[in-house]
């Protein structure tokens, strides 16, 4: 794995010369989680020293995932809240908009942002190192910031008993601590402090779920929707699989196995000519790799494989879409628990995938030239990693190593079929796996497998999750590889979450040393009062939530359904992450499964005349531009194409489709699909009022 250097932290840290004689807290991992860790730590009065192995603070946060999913942003408060809300005030500088302006940007609201809302949870990638910069030069010298150091796999962790003592890096610096937070993303302080930890897909009876383990039945986002042949020749088993593909089918649902999701790099691109570095073929380029992407489009399957999201200045944060996308699904099962040799050859080999499949996408005849043109449109951003060849620097590892700790967060904490009383920050996002594996049907065609998207509803996190048994180490705390399940693990693993965590962390570690107990014996009524001082979010009834920013139906005319009074095919996946909606969320199609998707909404008219007919949805700018609708009236049927991307023509929240008469009772519907749209396609609520 690459590891450049951050020259603006390099200089920011090159004067703290104390000698290592131990501190109060040690952080291994510069990641968000990390950063808000240390900065907590020193606000309080402790010494602290992060840790980080490779060049660069920030992990995902600066290394190109700008398009921040939360699910429901009231659940982030603290220093992650402060985070996004000096985002907010960079970009509230006429001088950060070189190539667009503040009000272009916010136009379309792009992935639920607003330009009033005091948050900002979009930014490039230089934004997030220039706002972390800010915010760590305010610790003073209580802080040290050590980059380029990794932890010795092999006898890096030094304990006395169930107690840390120091830590050993390959180099052979030694620092040592009274409390240790891992901020990783691997786990690799954890492990070698030996706590028990858990890689791969449990099965759902191991914590009584129901979306863990093997998904071939959820597994329809990002799949492919046109046949493809897995053989090496068309139709000959004998000629072996095309690389990538698993020679054995899955085992049954719900059954536990070692994979992991997929990995991915968040690509920054733009559409600026000038700003635009163009796809460059890469060395060692292997098109067996690709040949299932070329058969894919070969076959007619015509979608543009990425989700490009719009951060300021036409940028994007770049991520998987569709069959055959940036996810190198498959190869990073032996990541986590890997040695670093092994890693930078995973790491350098999804590198590898994603140059080479970006090129043959934009550049390989065998691709139709509406899909090379639509790549071809973007490319890295020059201003951006400028020191990585405008790669990203970071790898997304989207799960690696879970604690396995005295309470284990799971998919009944996700649906608040059980909620903790010890809460030390909330997930909101939905229970997300991309896939973790191809494989071969018996009709002979390749398929994905393991992608499951199922709403949450915003959660408490235990602290017994971010903690170890007492048996196995009682002054460490781990918030980013913390104790949940598979499931539970794809809702909490996210950025803003990891800050939430790492910063209660910190103060949790606080406690224990100012009262000299265990990280196990901290009191948590005092670290609740403490918690809730700080500015974090511990739990809040999602009821009100929805209300505070849904519209209820009760308070509209005529007659409106909701989408969960729709008969559905497809549009499992629902959201609050954007404002405006009907109800308690809405639904959508994650961009995916085209043509495979409806929602059907039949009212019960009071009597037969003329209505007309509403369509509700929250704007956005990755809305599809090309919905079609049908209505079913008393003169037959009528269709109309909707751009989801513009808003409402009046005061309400509803898109008139027009004025149509109806017969009384249940004989009229109002139809959504999701065939042939290019973007997201999103089901909220349809409204019939009269017309006099």
């Amino acid at each position: 794995m690459k590891t450049r250097p951050s020259f603006l932290l390099i200089t920011l840290f090159s004067g703290f010369t104390r000698l290592l004689s131990g501190e109060d807290i040690v952080v291994y991992g510069g990641t968000s989680g990390g950063i808000t860790a240390v900065i907590q730590a020193v606000r309080e009065g402790r010494t602290a020293v992060l840790i980080e192995p490779t060049r660069f603070l920030g992990g995902l946060t600066t290394g190109g995932l700008g398009a921040t999913d939360i699910g429901n942003k009231r659940a982030i408060g603290g220093l992650s809240r402060e985070f996004y809300s000096r985002i907010f005030q960079h970009y509230s500088e006429d001088g950060r908009w070189k190539h667009q302006t503040r009000s272009a940007y916010f136009e379309r609201r792009p992935h639920g942002n607003a330009a009033d809302e005091g948050t900002m949870w979009t930014f490039e990638p230089h934004a997030a190192s220039a706002v972390y910069d800010q915010m760590l030069k305010t610790a003073g010298d209580k802080l040290r910031v050590v980059f380029g150091e990794r932890l010795d796999l092999r006898k890096g962790v030094v304990k006395d008993g169930t107690r840390i003592v120091k830590l050993v890096m390959e180099s052979g610096r030694e620092f040592s601590g009274t409390v240790f937070i891992d901020a990783t993303y691997e786990g690799d302080l954890m492990a070698g402090a030996g706590v028990r930890s858990h890689v791969g897909r449990e099965s759902n009876s191991t914590y009584g779920e129901t979306l863990n383990g093997v998904q071939t039945g959820h597994a329809k986002s990002h799949q492919f929707v046109v046949p493809v042949d897995p053989y090496v020749r068309k139709g000959d088993p004998a000629s072996g699989l095309l690389p990538g593909i698993e020679k054995e089918a899955p085992g049954p649902d719900g059954s536990g196995d070692h994979r992991v999701q997929a990995y991915n790099f968040r690509m920054c691109t733009t559409d600026v000519p000038e700003n635009r570095r163009d796809w460059e073929k890469p060395a060692g380029y292997d098109e067996r790799w690709f040949e299932l992407a070329l058969r894919s489009v070969e076959a007619g399957d015509e979608r543009i494989s990425w989700a490009p999201t719009p951060m300021p200045n036409r940028k994007t944060d770049t991520n998987n879409n569709f069959a055959v996308s940036t996810d190198f699904i498959g190869q990073n099962w032996n990541y986590a628990e890997a040695d670093y040799t092994t890693r930078a050859r995973i790491w350098e080999a999804h590198e590898q995938w994603q140059k080479g499949l970006m090129w043959t996408y934009a550049h390989h005849p065998r691709v139709p030239e509406k899909i090379r043109l639509a790549f071809q449109r973007f490319g890295l951003a020059k201003d951006e990693f400028t020191e990585n060849g405008n790669w990203p620097r970071q790898l997304y590892v989207r799960e690696a190593r879970r604690m396995v700790s005295d309470y284990v967060m799971s998919e009944k904490n996700c649906r608040r079929a059980e909620v903790v009383s010890d809460s030390v920050g909330m997930g909101a996002y939905n229970m997300d796996s991309h896939h973790v594996q191809r494989y071969v049907t018996p009709e002979g065609v390749v398929r994905n497998e393991g992608d499951v998207q199922v709403g949450s509803k915003p959660y408490p996190i235990s602290y017994r999750s971010i903690r170890p048994k007492a048996a196995e180490c009682t002054n460490l705390l781990v918030p980013v590889c913390l104790s949940a399940s598979h499931i539970a693990y794809g809702s909490i693993r996210m950025e803003p979450v990891f800050m939430v965590l790492g910063q209660s962390a910190a103060m949790a570690a606080g406690l224990a040393i100012e009262r000299g107990s265990t990280v196990q014996a901290v009191d948590y009524e005092t670290l609740k009062e403490r918690l809730l001082k700080a500015g974090q979010v511990l739990d809040f009834a999602i009821e009100p939530a929805a209300a505070a920013r849904g519209i209820p139906t009760k308070n509209l005319p005529g007659i409106v359904l909701d989408d969960t009074e729709a008969a559905l095919q497809g549009f499992d996946a629902t959201s609050q992450a954007s404002a405006g909606f009907v109800g308690a969320g809405y639904r959508h199609d994650d961009n995916s499964g085209k043509g495979a998707m409806s929602a059907r909404f039949t009212p019960n008219l009071p009597k037969t005349g003329s209505y007309q007919v509403g369509l509700a949805w929250p704007v956005a700018g990755n809305r599809a531009t090309n919905v079609p609708v049908t209505i079913r009236h008393a003169k037959g049927e009528s269709t109309v194409l909707l751009n989801q991307r513009l808003g409402p023509q009046g005061k309400g929240p509803f898109h008139i489709l027009g004025a149509f008469k109806f017969s009384a009772g249940r004989e009229g519907w109002v139809e959504i699909r999701n065939t042939g749209t290019d973007g997201h396609v999103v089901v909220d609520a349809v409204q019939w009022l009269p017309v006099e």
